[in-house]
């Protein structure tokens, strides 16, 4: 039987984050306890589904226009708004999810957002009309904001030490590859059954979650602490701002009227936002997090890796379907390899990261990340895999396993164990508005038709965001000089 570890002083039903330590063969082992392989199942499991429904639609999109868009602009408009009323409400209220999450406790807020989830899922699949299944996709994007950050603030409280960067590691491994694996369940959902089954398949994987949640001890929020109503009212509508301007303005045109004001006024309100939190008793965005080097130069690399992530896996999707004439099956089976990589080798990366320090991976990995992407610059209109696509795919997941454990290690590890909520949900945040950016911009970079050359000009910035996130990293992170010895899992004695 794996011992429980004793209760720290001060706790009420939660365990000790450091893990018990035994001799075997000579060597230290540390143990990790049955409660801190429930709280990692459990966060795996919450945030698999709100980063697989980032990604998991997008190949259903046509199915979806065929039976409720209608013809034409209309339809064209319906499949723009599935994606982005999810990322919109996404984005906008990940900080605030973060600071609730840190006010009433991560279980409470991963429970409930577990719940809202479930119950816009189903609105999804049963929508009638467009205008009802983007509603529903809104009100995915709320539920969903409360998931990753209260997930992320179970581990960084439950593990310490380089047990933590191992199950990082593995949380990352996995959601990473919830976003990567998305187009392929799709395609087959779609190919084998119909677009609906893409929310539907949300439903059980929740109630497993919920079911495992109830074993895990419910913990106080932080005394003292309370939501930050004004700063929460500024950053949700200034980023919704700007994301509904960058999101709008390749359709509506830059210049218009309706554009312009959305991206102005979001930058006042984020730049208010920004000002409020300088001077506020409890803010929701601790200005100070910043002060902390590898926090700041970590969130820098996560614009450019998680931007680049984003430009190149939308502008590759499309490239297979529409130029090269792949199913939408066969289009996320051809992205597997990246998924397979990312599953066998993030949690390696992650230990090693923590022995070692994350400088070096955040490093190498988004560089050999760009390669890969470089040696998809054979791809033509064949896009003939075993040597077009395949090679690139292999270097691209190798690097990306590289990369996310360490990214999300050194900037988790670069905030206090009570502001992980919110330090997990800014990452995030940051993470999203990069993509949105990024394929935003993805009509101004393909000049609005795709073909071999503008798949090409897309593939060369998307190595040019990686190898940007690469050279941050070098400059900006700062490993540990040393490593706690009480704190690996396996060293000599």
């Amino acid at each position: 039987m794996v011992p429980h570890a004793p209760h720290e002083p001060g706790t009420r039903g939660r365990t000790s984050r450091r893990p018990a330590r035994v001799s075997v063969a000579g060597h230290s082992v540390t143990l990790v306890t049955t409660l801190q392989r429930r709280v990692l199942l459990v966060a795996i499991l919450g945030s698999f589904v709100s980063f697989l429904d980032g990604t998991v639609v997008s190949v259903a999109l046509p199915a979806i226009a065929r039976e409720l868009g209608g013809p034409g602009a209309e339809g064209l408009a319906l499949q723009q708004w599935v994606v982005d009323a999810y990322l919109v409400t996404l984005g906008a209220l990940m900080l605030v999810a973060g600071s609730v999450s840190d006010v009433y406790g991560r279980r409470r807020v991963l429970a409930t957002g577990l719940a809202g989830f479930a119950v816009a899922s189903v609105l999804c699949a049963v929508a009638p009309t467009g205008p009802v299944l983007v509603i529903a996709r809104a009100l995915q994007g709320v539920a969903g904001a409360l998931l990753v950050p209260s997930s992320l603030a179970l581990i960084v409280a439950t593990f310490s030490g380089e047990a933590q960067s191992r199950a990082i590691g593995r949380w990352t491994s996995w959601t990473t590859a919830a976003m990567i694996v998305g187009p392929f369940v799709g395609g087959l959902l779609v190919d084998l059954a119909s677009w609906r089954w893409v929310f539907w398949i949300n439903v059980p994987v929740i109630a497993v979650t919920l079911w495992l949640l109830r074993g895990i001890p419910a913990a106080d929020g932080e005394p003292g602490r309370r939501v930050d109503v004004p700063g929460a009212v500024l950053a949700a509508f200034g980023l919704a701002g700007v994301v509904f301007g960058l999101i709008e303005g390749d359709r509506l045109g830059w210049g218009s009227p309706g554009v312009l004001t959305s991206v102005l006024g979001g930058a006042v309100l984020l730049v208010a936002f920004v000002l409020y939190q300088r001077r506020a008793a409890d803010p929701m965005l601790p200005l100070r997090l910043f002060r902390a080097r590898n926090f700041a130069w970590g969130n820098l690399a996560t614009t450019a890796i998680y931007g680049a992530l984003s430009l190149g896996g939308f502008v590759l999707t499309l490239f297979l379907q529409q130029v090269a004439g792949y199913s939408a099956t066969w289009s996320g089976l051809a992205q597997l390899p990246t998924t397979l990589a990312m599953i066998g080798l993030s949690a390696w990366f992650g230990t090693l990261a923590g022995r070692y320090g994350p400088r070096l991976f955040m490093t190498v990995g988004p560089l050999v990340a760009g390669a890969g992407f470089l040696l998809m610059l054979a791809i033509d209109e064949t896009a003939f895999y075993p040597t077009q696509v395949l090679p690139g795919q292999l270097v691209f997941g190798l690097g990306l396993s590289i990369t996310v454990a360490p990214l999300t290690a050194a900037i988790l590890g670069a905030v206090p164990a009570h502001d992980a909520g919110i330090g997990s949900a800014v990452n995030n945040a940051v993470a999203r508005v990069a993509g949105l950016v990024t394929v935003a911009f993805a009509g101004i970079i393909t000049g609005g038709v795709l073909d071999v050359a503008s798949f090409h000009r897309a593939l060369l910035v998307t190595a040019g965001l990686l190898v940007l996130g690469g050279l941050l990293s070098l400059a900006g992170i700062r490993s540990p000089r040393g490593v706690d010895p009480d704190q690996a899992l396996v060293k000599p004695t």
